[in-house]
């Protein structure tokens, strides 16, 4: 696009706001990305037919309209840019840029002007506001003057606010000279009538085809789908997404190896929101062998005129291929299907888990897919490299079955896939080696990762494991070869450990000849070595794990972090208001929101916390005095027993 204008942090308007990204206006049409990738609008020279200029707080917005009634704002241009794109408008479309002035006034009297799927609020011939007509969820009358518009709660478009348009009235009087009534309807129902015709809810548009009582994964539930002629409607028990199809950026159909499930995932930008909680991926879980048959519920002349060659009359076969057709025929979406990858058991995923999830990695002809929770997609041209991990770092068998897989992102971000079995090594190495992806354990120079790529390349699951081997082998280097001839069957080992006498007052009293006799004797009577060495007390040298010290319970208890004060107080908030959520996503809410406070909202629970911490010092200061007091107690009953012992050695001599 050399021959038209280039422009940054062009902004795309909505109901939940703008989105910042790159604006290119050339001879063919225009069109907008997404900051960071994602979504892309195109809209052709052809299907443009109105362009209008307004001048808004620190910019200008240029506003255009379609063909199918859509009008996109994109706001951020400079004063400077106005009068050269509409001189470039002029001759690239033949359209002359109309401008338009906003209303400051506040007003709120004026008049109503609609242009296909717009409504425009006028006051004078100023512009006070407009709303988009393909956001209204449904219109309907209250009382004779009244207009009511209702917008959907969670549709994508206000993913990206906390607070968005819910309700809109209108008060016609009886006197309004723009829409006039008769005797059987007021103005108030001619506007409502004339609205009904563009608003796209269920008493003005019938669905094209239902799917009921589908299983969707994310978010969860069981909902009604019906697919409309401009937006898709998940209708449930609890929540209803109106989802209009050009939020939908691709479509992906992933049977589920050896299981009766299939996955359909619509992919969106903006993503749906659900309370707090934004949902990018809707996971669709469908029967695999379930037939259905639908008819659409279009006519021949729209079959003919808007979906020629990406529509027809009637499906019949498996319920998620028809419900991918139909839907990638009303919205225009790519589906995306499994890749050339296969499995050790000829699947078209490995099971692995990712953040304590089990779940499914489907190896993609663009990217990997991680499925059902939490579904992330990770494309290949964002990928910096991949790693073959050795799962678990200790020496049991068990882990010497199975691998990880470490994925970085240029954007410093990681995703490891934990649990993979090793024997689908090879299948992932040459997938990914095709790919032309960098692999971290090859050529990096790093020994370990010789060691890990040789143990998951051998196929024989006995095979040795230089990790075990190499801390054998370092166990073995630090012991020393005088250390096993003390364990010898002539030697004492000074007693178990259960004995109450000591070396003091065993063999301190004797002669030499009275040792040598005892010594003998003791050898004579004395258990195999080997049982005596496990009896043996440890040197002070010695690596042997010691028991665990018993927890004293008249102990103070320590003190309570700022944290968790901060987690007693707001739990029960985040449960009743998400009752859907785990007791892990809890945990992860707090820890987000605990993160973004400032200094002052802590302020009260580090105070908690210090109180506490002065309660540990004070109650760990007494328990200390008391400890020491009663230790002196008992040196004293050792040293009276030592020195009786002592005494009846002196009597026998």
């Amino acid at each position: 696009m050399t021959d038209g204008h280039h422009f940054n942090n062009i902004s795309l308007g909505g109901r939940g706001g703008g989105n910042p990204g790159q604006f290119k206006l050339y001879s063919g049409g225009l069109a907008w990305k997404k900051q960071g990738g994602g979504k892309i609008i195109e809209v052709d020279k052809a299907d443009i037919t109105s362009v209008t200029w307004m001048r808004i707080p620190k910019s200008y917005q240029l506003s255009v309209g379609t063909k199918e009634g859509l009008c996109y704002r994109f706001f951020g241009f400079r004063e400077q840019d106005v009068s050269s794109l509409t001189n470039f408008i002029q001759k690239s479309t033949g359209i002359t840029p109309e401008e338009k002035q906003l209303s400051v006034s506040g007003h709120n009297w004026g008049g109503i002007e609609i242009n296909g799927n717009t409504l425009c609020f006028n006051v004078g011939s100023k512009e006070a506001f407009e709303i988009s007509l393909a956001d209204v969820s449904q219109s309907q009358m209250q009382g004779k003057t009244d207009v009511v518009l209702e917008f959907h709660v969670d549709d994508t478009t206000g993913a990206n606010e906390k607070d968005s348009l819910m309700d809109l009235s209108f008060h016609v009087p009886t006197s309004n000279t723009q829409f006039i009534g008769d005797e059987h309807r007021t103005p108030a129902q001619m506007l409502w009538q004339a609205l009904s015709v563009q608003i796209d809810d269920v008493g003005s548009e019938t669905a094209v085809a239902t799917f009921d009582g589908i299983a969707i994964l994310t978010p969860r539930g069981r909902y009604s789908v019906e697919l409309h002629q401009s937006f898709l409607r998940l209708q449930g028990q609890a929540n209803d997404f109106k989802i209009q199809y050009s939020s939908i950026l691709r479509l992906f159909v992933l049977p589920k190896s050896h299981n009766p499930h299939t996955f359909v995932v619509i992919m969106l930008d903006p993503p749906i929101r659900k309370g707090q909680t934004l949902y990018p991926h809707i996971v669709i879980q469908f029967e695999t062998e379930t037939v259905v048959e639908r008819e659409l519920s279009l006519s021949e002349e729209v079959l003919a005129e808007k979906y020629k060659d990406r529509l027809e009359s009637s499906y019949r076969g498996l319920i998620h291929e028809v419900f991918s057709m139909v839907l990638r025929g009303l919205s225009g979406a790519k589906v995306t299907r499994p890749s050339t990858f296969r499995s050790c058991q000829d699947g078209y995923a490995v099971k692995s888990s990712l953040k304590a999830e089990d779940g499914l990695l489907y190896p993609l002809e663009k990217g990997f897919f991680f499925l059902p929770k939490p579904p992330t997609l990770i494309p290949h041209d964002e990928i910096e490299y991949v790693e073959f991990e050795r799962h678990g770092a200790g020496g049991a068998s068990i882990s010497s079955h199975y691998f990880d897989l470490l994925v970085k992102l240029k954007n410093d971000q990681e995703h490891l896939f934990r649990n993979i079995q090793r024997n689908e090594y090879h299948n992932l190495f040459n997938f990914i080696s095709g790919k032309h992806l960098k692999i971290l354990n090859l050529g990096d120079g790093q020994g370990r990762a010789c060691g890990v790529t040789a143990v998951l390349q051998s196929t024989d699951d006995d095979s040795v494991d230089p990790h075990l081997e190499r801390i054998k082998n370092q166990a073995g280097n630090e012991e020393s070869d005088e250390e096993d001839e003390d364990f010898v069957a002539e030697k004492d080992d000074s007693g178990s450990p259960t004995d109450d006498s000591d070396e003091d007052g065993s063999d301190a009293s004797l002669s030499g000849e009275e040792k040598e006799k005892s010594s003998k004797k003791e050898a004579s009577t004395s258990k195999p070595p080997v049982k005596k060495k496990q009896k043996s007390v440890p040197d002070e040298g010695s690596q042997k794990k010691k028991p665990k010290k018993k927890k004293d319970p008249n102990a103070p208890k320590r003190a309570v972090a700022p944290f968790m004060y901060f987690s007693k107080a707001e739990r029960a908030n985040i449960k009743s208001s998400n009752p859907e959520l785990s007791t892990t996503d809890i945990a992860k809410k707090l820890g987000e929101k605990w993160q973004k406070m400032t200094a002052e909202e802590k302020q009260p629970y580090i105070e908690q916390s210090q109180v506490d911490k002065q309660r540990y010092a004070e109650e760990s200061a007494a328990y200390r005095g008391a400890t020491t007091q009663q230790g002196s107690g008992e040196d004293q009953v050792v040293s009276f027993r030592q020195l009786t012992a002592r005494e009846d050695c002196s009597s026998h001599q």
